[in-house]
């Protein structure tokens, strides 16, 4: 079993520490219905989720009604998308299983923990608000901080940077290849979970350096390298 010597914890969010597709489904429909559009099934959309909210909308609207959206239509469709998604978020979103022990654990040894998500800054804090892990995190990368998203090297970059570590050792844990892609960008270790958001994409073939069932068994892929504090 690989341990991986590193001084901090990178996280993605949606897909890897809180499932949120009933959220994007919710505001998902409710777009569509704005446009007399027929929903789509929670699970047709979970396999159209993990390359951005326009890729979801443009897919979910040639499903629904036959053909995808031009580039002006997509930009009035997201506006409103954003619209239904901040009036609910996080009603609909429920953290994994494990992910608080896991969490726990690795603040309980004393590892610097990041959130690196490619969603939208303003809503990151807030949906992280809901959870019992709100104020766990050293620092916080969203879509819009970086000046690039993943799979760019550029977000788990500022997060090393916030957290004062060299970004090579950052272990990054997320659920696709975005974020598989930007640690190797970034030239830093990458762990995938099995669940998440791929487009229907096995995990083994994202390439990572190694696959976690649940993040409660992470403490035990990280060599003990710090001494727990009160954090």
């Amino acid at each position: 079993m690989n341990r991986f010597d590193v001084d901090a914890i990178a996280f993605d969010f949606d897909g890897t520490l809180v499932d949120t597709v009933g959220d994007l489904a919710h505001a998902m429909n409710a777009t569509l219905a704005d446009d007399g559009c027929a929903p789509l099934a929670r699970e047709t959309i979970r396999d159209l989720v993990g390359r951005g909210i326009p890729h979801l909308a443009r897919r979910a609207y040639a499903l629904s009604r036959g053909d995808a959206p031009g580039d002006a239509e997509l930009e009035a469709i997201v506006a409103r998308y954003f619209a239904h998604y901040a009036a609910t978020l996080g009603e609909r979103s429920t953290p994994y299983p494990g992910v608080v022990e896991g969490l726990g654990r690795l603040r309980a040894a004393g590892f610097p923990l990041a959130v690196v998500t490619n969603k939208a800054s303003r809503f990151v804090q807030p949906h992280l608000d809901r959870t019992a892990f709100a104020g766990w995190f050293d620092a916080i990368v969203g879509g819009d901080d970086a000046g690039a998203k993943k799979p760019d090297a550029a977000p788990l970059a500022l997060a090393a940077v916030r957290l004062g570590v060299d970004v090579r050792r950052v272990l990054m844990v997320g659920d696709s290849g975005n974020d598989v892609a930007c640690a190797r960008a970034a030239g830093a270790p990458v762990v995938v979970v099995p669940y998440g958001y791929r487009e229907g994409r096995a995990v083994q073939d994202l390439a990572a350096d190694a696959i976690v069932d649940s993040l409660d068994e992470l403490p035990e892929r990280v060599a003990v390298r710090r001494t727990p504090d009160s954090r």
